[in-house]
């Protein structure tokens, strides 16, 4: 994405020329193949047909651009995108090694890599479509070693969870949030102590409102009462890079490698094509549980073969390409340029949220643990602010501000401060995910969207419309 010297957008094309260059290194390695394939018939009308798909895309929210504020959608990196097309043209299936020979290699190391960013060394992994079947798969093992145990997770974890529990017939129950809407540790301690719990979900950046439930005590728990703990780090697990955390979100990272289970979403913030999901699993032997006959399936390679530790079998070989090339390019490491950009998106939450909060037109939740905030409009009741938030969110899109909404329990907003009367359950409020780098540098703009927005909402309407 560019903006050209008369002002106009573009998409960035110029790394197009790298894969012509890099189409042609790999077809370096075929040449001993005779010719297989005349050009393609029918140009023209491909032509006619990409016309007619480019046209079609038009229709859509500007997910890639920095002024769109809205839900969890992160532009790939130009690296993975490159990477990911690359592939295609050999278009490997990494459910055996028959099938995708070097990308199942690429996607163990890949897979190795994200482990090491929870301090796993020795570790049972695989990519897949995205977090809600990595989550399938880590209480698909919960179930094996806490048969018939019940599923715990927060009110504000992922609806997945609840979900995948029907699928696996097992019992769920959600547990209460505080008013950071993280895990109310009292509460699940009631629900511990009256028995029959399997299994522990922990949230690492919930959906709405990007909360991290607090691993520690989450910890201390299990010690005494013996349940699993898995945690969905789906969208906040990239975050253990970042240093400048409030203290309690900064304990979570540093103990989460002590989970028995974590899902990460490179799809997410690791700046790939959908669909790129991640189960990693502490202990290796987990494996057993995976383990099956295929008479036609793994013969050509004494190594481990993905489709032996993963519920999926066929898997695109191209998404462990495009990770691998993104993390070759961008080594999670902290302090480096990855880390660099997940650090500029907190700052520019963390300048927004004050903003909002200090603008008497606006009341706020939580504190952004990470880089999603909400927040709604001001207004004597709470069914009043709901039915302006709608308004607000239908002109911000007017004025080509592009935010989400969510409907929150009100304990997470502090009404009483706002004189706000609470005559709901919930609220009705704006959300933003600040999840590119370059909304740092664009906050100014986007202020000034939501402003003229703002200012909108309160012309009188025109006579005769």
């Amino acid at each position: 994405m560019k903006v050209n010297s008369t002002g106009r957008f573009r998409f960035e094309r110029q790394s197009l020329a790298l894969l012509e260059a890099a189409l042609g290194r790999l077809e370096a390695g075929f040449t001993d193949l005779p010719p297989a394939a005349d050009p393609p018939a029918g140009g023209a009308r491909m032509g006619r047909v990409l016309a007619e798909v480019a046209r079609r895309l038009q229709d859509n929210y500007p997910y890639f651009h920095p002024l769109y504020a809205g839900q969890m959608l992160k532009p790939p990196h130009p690296v993975a995108r490159l990477a990911y097309a690359l592939a295609l043209w050999i278009n490997p299936n990494n459910h055996a090694r028959d099938g995708g020979r070097a990308s199942s290699a690429m996607e163990q190391e890949a897979v190795a890599e994200l482990a090491r960013l929870f301090g796993w060394r020795r570790h049972l992994g695989h990519l897949c479509g995205g977090g809600t079947l990595a989550n399938l798969e880590a209480l698909w093992v919960a179930r094996q070693l806490r048969s018939g145990g019940r599923v715990l997770a927060s009110a504000q974890a992922h609806y997945t969870h609840q979900r995948v529990c029907g699928v696996l017939g097992l019992p769920f129950a959600s547990v209460p949030t505080d008013e950071r809407g993280r895990m109310d540790m009292g509460a699940l301690e009631r629900r511990l102590r009256a028995g029959g719990v399997g299994t522990v979900v922990a949230t690492v950046g919930t959906t709405a409102t990007g909360a991290v439930d607090p691993l520690p005590r989450l910890l201390q728990l299990r010690a005494s009462f013996g349940f699993r703990l898995h945690v969905d780090a789906a969208y906040g697990g990239y975050f253990r890079l970042v240093e400048d955390l409030a203290p309690e979100t900064r304990s979570a990272f540093h103990v989460l490698g002590r989970a028995d289970s974590v899902v990460i979403d490179p799809h997410k913030h690791g700046l790939q094509p959908y669909g790129c999901g991640c189960v990693l699993f502490r202990d290796p032997r987990v494996g057993r549980f995976y383990r099956h006959r295929s008479p036609y399936t793994y013969f050509t390679s004494k190594a481990l073969h993905l489709g032996e530790i993963s519920l999926e079998c066929s898997r695109p070989g191209a998404a462990a390409v495009a990770l691998w090339a993104t993390q070759r390019l961008l080594p999670l490491v902290p302090g480096g340029e990855f880390a660099r950009a997940l650090t500029r998106s907190r700052a520019a939450a963390v300048t927004f949220y004050e903003r909002l909060r200090s603008d008497g037109r606006f009341i706020v939740g939580p504190p952004p643990e990470l880089d999603i905030v909400v927040w709604a409009p001001r207004a004597a009741r709470v069914s009043a602010a709901s039915r302006r938030a709608r308004r607000l969110f239908t002109e911000a899109a007017r004025q080509g501000l592009h935010l989400a909404v969510a409907e929150l329990p009100i304990h997470l907003f502090d009404l009483t401060g706002a004189g706000m009367a609470p005559d709901g359950a919930t609220l009705i409020c704006l959300r933003s995910v600040l999840m590119k780098p370059e909304h740092d540098a664009w906050l100014e703009r986007l202020w000034e969207r939501l402003e003229h927005a703002t200012r909108a909402l309160d012309r009188p309407a025109r006579r005769g419309r």
